[in-house]
């Protein structure tokens, strides 16, 4: 069994990760850390784990996670980076599902954050944890970034046409949706009930955190990628919706084999009929990006969208993909259920 601990455990991701974990075959939690609510017990807070995590939350420090093989951290941004280090030489593995070491290029991070690194020498090392992409290397790895939901679902609906030189690199534009829970779970006016219900609206136009992150990955295909990315928040709790437009390069007629093909043994995407209309509830609580590409000959551009739960492919079920593979369990191992409809 591996052994378990999360920091964080109050936050929607860290609710998340206690459902996948709590019936997970070969993984066991340890410790599952609240600063604010230390000593109260888990099922307390959250009674749909009763009978499955029976533990109290703890103080998170370093010494409280002597025992686990792996360590989740599902916290706010630059709080990973402080504890990495020491985490890593104790013989821990880490996945990181904040931002911490998603990009490379530590000065933008630097920017984008508006904190200093505080262990840059670990930032190389990181392994981007999309399995899709670096499966491989998440293999071997011990220190994952968890890709952000918003650039799961616009990575993997530009991965095909961007390895075979489909599209002009300079022409992407991702006009993306997601529900409140994205926001986190903590009190804010702006994503509060009477606030996003019966209402859709944009925010962060001039630039979103997910922005660079998604270029740096996507440049590591194409080096002249260049895009405009424009999220919004939706009136529901779960999901993303991408849709991602491209202009055209080459033959249009063998698109949709492409992304079957290049797809075909990925479990958790699926690449969807032609003429699709993916939605948003057909993957809540699941494990999956469901993916449909259109042509408009008219326009000769490519639209492609791109569907997940934003706690789940997007974060908290994307964490155990990467544990799976990082212990050399079978992927889907925890992962298999389908999405809840209605």
């Amino acid at each position: 069994m591996i052994k378990v601990g999360i920091v964080g455990g109050t936050g929607y991701t860290g609710i998340e990760l206690m459902r996948l974990l709590a019936s997970h075959p070969q993984a066991n939690l340890e410790v599952i850390t609240s600063r604010s609510l230390a000593g109260t017990a888990v099922d307390e807070l959250f009674p749909n784990l009763r009978s499955l995590v029976d533990l109290n939350f703890s103080e998170p420090s370093v010494n409280a996670y002597g025992d686990c093989d792996l360590v989740f951290f599902a916290t706010p941004n630059t709080t990973a980076m402080a504890q990495a280090a020491e985490l890593l030489d104790n013989g821990i593995r880490l996945i990181d599902l904040a931002a911490d070491f998603r990009i490379k290029h530590v000065p933008t991070w630097e920017q984008w954050y508006g904190a200093t690194h505080a262990c840059p020498e670990l930032v190389e090392e990181a392994v981007y944890g999309l399995p899709e992409l670096n499966r491989e290397a998440i293999r071997g790895a011990r220190l994952v970034a968890n890709p952000g939901c918003y650039p799961t679902a616009v990575i993997l609906a530009l991965i095909p046409l961007l390895k075979n030189g489909m599209v002009d690199p300079g022409s992407i534009i991702a006009d993306c949706k997601s529900g409140t829970s994205g926001a986190g779970r903590n009190a804010n006016v702006g994503t509060s009930f009477c606030e996003v219900t019966e209402s859709v609206k944009a925010y962060a136009v001039p630039g979103h955190r997910h922005l660079p992150e998604i270029r740096e990955v996507l440049q590591g295909l194409d080096s002249d990628v260049e895009l405009v990315f424009t999220p919004h928040l939706m009136p529901i709790i779960r999901g993303i919706h991408a849709t991602v437009y491209a202009d055209a390069r080459g033959a249009a007629d063998q698109v949709q084999n492409l992304y079957e093909e290049l797809y075909r043994d990925e479990p958790f995407v699926d690449v969807m009929p032609a003429g699709s209309h993916p939605e948003t509830r057909s993957v809540r609580g699941a494990n999956m990006c469901r993916i449909a590409i259109h042509y408009l000959p008219a326009a000769n551009k490519y639209v492609i969208l791109s569907v997940e739960d934003n706690l789940v492919k997007g974060a908290a079920g994307q964490a155990v993909q990467n544990m799976n593979l990082m212990f050399g369990l079978d992927e889907t191992s925890g992962l298999k259920a389908p999405g809840m409809m209605p």
